[in-house]
């Protein structure tokens, strides 16, 4: 009567296996690690805005499309005289129970931007130009010059710096919002056309466009040209 026979693994082969399965595993571990580490440095980056901690580089590429005519408005306005002004926006937003650095923002900014001072030359009627007979005498009835629209130069404006609170920081990791610095922008646009307004710039123009209206009358032939804003 035949017996069976049991192969059982001889305690040499268990003994092969484990080295490997040892280097496996740690391996394994490792790589982990790495991913780990690279991640939380990539984090810590963020958070404090450190660009030696940009574990992965950075890459600007430009995919902005052709910009779209959107409307076309004829302009028959005499720019007269035009204004370049600075000024420092210093913005803090804090919130109320909790100190600033744990929720709040400050923002030091410098904005520089122009303002132009036009007079509106369309639309005249017929009683703005009186002509004497002789058409030696000319007498101009024009508006008073206005103020254009701020224009900022983001070329030449910038932060000093930004100082945010730790739930902010938070808060910029895990989204884009640009409030903050479209709330920048406003005061900045609003404080320059303050400054316009105080700095006299339509008196300027208004000076402006009278020596220019006076001496293409006077080449005209007229020798006495008179201008009234009204």
């Amino acid at each position: 009567m035949g017996h069976d026979t049991e192969i059982r693994p001889s305690p040499t082969d268990d003994r092969t296996d484990r080295p490997e399965k040892r280097t496996r595993g740690r391996w394994r571990v490792v790589i982990v690690a790495l991913i780990v580490i690279a991640v939380a440095l990539m984090l810590i980056g963020q958070f404090f805005r450190l660009p030696g901690l940009d574990v992965f580089g950075t890459r600007v590429q430009d995919r902005t499309g052709p910009a779209v005519l959107k409307s076309v408005q004829d302009l028959s306005r005499y720019e007269g005289a035009a204004g370049t002004y600075q000024v420092v926006v210093d913005l803090e937003r804090d919130a109320r129970f909790l100190p600033d650095a744990i929720r709040g923002t400050r923002t030091l900014y410098v904005a520089n931007g122009s303002v132009g001072a036009y007079v509106e030359l369309g639309g005249l009627g017929d009683e703005a130009v009186t002509v004497d007979t002789d058409r030696n005498q000319a007498t101009l009835r024009l508006p008073h010059a206005r103020l254009g629209a701020p224009a900022l130069d983001p070329k030449r404006s910038y932060a000093v710096s930004k100082q945010r609170g730790l739930l902010d920081r938070l808060g910029d990791l895990f989204s884009d919002n640009p409030s903050s610095e479209q709330a920048v922008n406003v005061l900045a646009t609003q404080r320059i056309g303050d400054a316009a307004r105080e700095s006299g710039l339509t008196a300027r123009a208004e000076k402006n466009t009278t020596e220019m209206l006076e001496k293409l009358l006077r080449g005209l032939g007229f020798e006495q040209v008179t201008v009234v804003y009204s």
